[in-house]
């Protein structure tokens, strides 16, 4: 959803103010509550104003939905460019640990996403939800089929359903450190940070132990990760 014209001719500074208002009321009420009224009054403009920006709410939402997904998309394909030659286990420890800093660095863009996933009645949810879905599979998928190329993979490994499953724990992680009644009680929203990056190194060797092929099982650790041995 592309805003109108006359945004894009906003000084950067009040386009920035917008964004910013915008992200912190639909984070913190969710798309029903959010008031046009309460943004127009924070941000000291007319209310024709913002429909000047924007067609309507809906329109508004998407925007704003659009542009946060992009900044998790960029945030993802440099761990990606940056791990390149690392295997597949590096990888995905390195991309959750980066998954773990994103929200702590982005807290409202993660809020946003958990919106999309919890709540009903957002805009057009299941076409952002599967877009979602699927830009994370093929991403996934990408890294398993260039782990697999290097023999990192057991022979019988099906990308597909490896994507899936790495997926599925990746986000499920993520979502119980943001909401404590997703941890079956084990305390994750309120891990230290060496104690998360032990929970990744262990989430990260479980699915090495299903994945990846006999050369593989015994892989160095990625610079600065705990001796799971001696962290015990």
């Amino acid at each position: 959803m592309r805003p109108q014209s006359t945004f894009n001719n906003l000084p950067d500074q009040k386009r920035e103010a917008i964004i910013l208002t915008v992200l912190e009321e639909f984070s913190e009420n969710g798309y029903r509550k959010t008031s046009i009224n309460t943004i127009v009054g924070r941000l000291g403009i007319a209310k024709g104003s913002i429909f000047q920006y924007f067609k309507d709410k809906e329109g508004l939402f998407l925007f704003i939905f659009n542009l946060s997904l992009e900044k998790v998309k960029d945030h993802l394909r440099t761990v990606r460019d940056q791990t390149r030659d690392q295997d597949l286990f590096v990888r995905l420890e390195k991309t959750l640990q980066a998954g773990v800093d994103f929200i702590q660095t982005h807290p409202l863009v993660y809020r946003l996403y958990l919106r999309v996933m919890f709540e009903s009645h957002i805009p057009c949810r299941q076409e952002i939800l599967a877009s979602i879905r699927g830009y994370s599979h093929d991403f996934l998928k990408a890294l398993v089929m260039t782990a697999h190329a290097r023999g990192e993979l057991r022979d019988d490994i099906q990308p597909d359903v490896a994507a899936f499953i790495l997926d599925s724990v990746l986000d499920r992680y993520l979502q119980a450190l943001s909401i404590k009644h997703l941890d079956a009680g084990l305390g994750l929203s309120e891990l230290d940070a060496a104690a998360g990056r032990l929970w990744i190194r262990n989430i990260v060797k479980t699915l090495q132990n299903g994945l990846a092929s006999p050369s593989h099982q015994g892989r160095s650790r990625a610079p600065g990760s705990p001796n799971l041995s001696q962290s015990r």
